[in-house]
Order: structure tokens, then sequence, then C-alpha cells
């Protein structure tokens, strides 16, 4: 049976709707292998395969930034244990661990060279259903809610999330069942990143 392209219609910002969704993930995912090849890993630990995870997926983060991250790991963890590891940003707005999410972006704040795009490509697999990858595409799309670099860096990165949350719910039906489908193609993949993935297909050439 044919499957019903209206079923994922997104809507996105800037006037912007997607009448079937499920043809730009895919296209993604088989020009982007990489992009989901590694599973999750969302545990309580932390460490440098941590690091080297986000490197693979395009992080970029330097062996300096790496040691100065690790000098942290204690509290990165400390932060994690208040997150389960089934917390979800498409769930409702009061069961979201939003302070146990800040405590997290803290403990990543004043590492020089550790920006948005750096953390969230780090913690997107501790907690896949939670953390978006605020990557410069995604930060551009949620421009209008960005407290801006002068803001502490934990509540910028929250106000982002809370900002993505915003577009997770307004396209709450058609990404669970792009979710769905996705699974019939082999793919488990969050509705965060379903999302994700979508922004950046439809904006990554405007903000070059």
């Amino acid at each position: 049976m044919p499957v019903r392209a209206e079923l994922f219609r997104i809507v996105l910002r800037h006037g912007i709707e997607v009448q079937n969704a499920l043809e730009p993930t895919l296209e993604f995912l088989h020009a982007y292998p990489s992009a989901v090849a590694e599973d999750a890993s969302p545990t309580e630990s932390f460490g440098e395969d941590d690091l080297r995870r986000a490197n693979r997926g395009g992080a970029r983060i330097s062996a300096a930034e790496i040691a100065a991250v690790l000098e942290l790991k204690g509290e990165i963890e400390r932060w994690l244990r208040e997150i389960s590891p089934d917390a979800s940003l498409a769930g409702a707005a009061r069961s979201v661990p939003w302070s146990g999410l800040t405590g997290t972006f803290e403990a990543f704040s004043g590492i020089r060279g550790i920006g948005l795009s750096k953390v969230t490509k780090t913690l997107h697999p501790k907690r896949p259903a939670l953390i978006p990858m605020l990557d410069s595409v995604v930060q551009a799309y949620l421009e209008r809610d960005d407290l801006g670099g002068s803001e502490p860096f934990a509540e910028r990165a929250t106000a982002l999330v809370r900002s993505y949350k915003g577009d997770l719910d307004r396209n709450r039906g058609p990404l669970r069942g792009l979710q769905r489908e996705l699974g019939r193609c082999g793919y488990r993949l969050t509705e965060v990143r379903i999302l994700d993935i979508l922004i950046w297909s439809v904006f990554a050439d405007r903000t070059r």
C-alpha cells in the first residue's frame, strides 16, 4: 500500500512547508550514511569515546579541547545522572528535565573553543530523544530565539532547545509518522534527529 505523502507534511519556520518530508529525510540518510551509522550511547558514563564519536560526526573537537573537556568528566557525568536516558523533548513541557539539561550545558561552559555545535553533537548520542544538534544551520534557523553570545552559555543553549521544542510540538504527529516509516526502512531515529535532518536539508544552502 503506497504511503500517503500528506501524512508527512512538516511545517517549518519562514512559511516553509515540506509536503512529503519522507523524501528529503531518506535522501539525507542515503547521502550521509555516517550520520546514523553509530549507535546512540544513552548512558551515565562520559569519556573520550563520546568526543571521538562527535568528531566522526563532524564536530572537529581538537586534541587540546578533548583534554579540557575530560578534566570535567566527573561533573558531566553527575549531570547526566540527573537526566533519564529516555528523556524526550517530544513529551509535555513539564516532563522535560530542563534543570538537568541546563546543568549539563553549564558543565561545558568556559572551555575555550567549545561552542554550541561541539557540545550538542557530543551530547546528542547520550540523550538522543532530548538534545538536538545545534550546528550553525540549526542555530541560524532558531535565530529569532537566540539570546546571543553575550548571555551565559548554558542559558543560551537551553533557550535554543526550548525554541526547538516549539517546532517539534507543532509537527508532533507527522514526525511520529516519519519515525515509524523510517523504522520500516531500517532507520531508528528520534523525532529530535528527524527534525534536525529536515531543517538541515531545507536550510543548509541558505546559510552558506
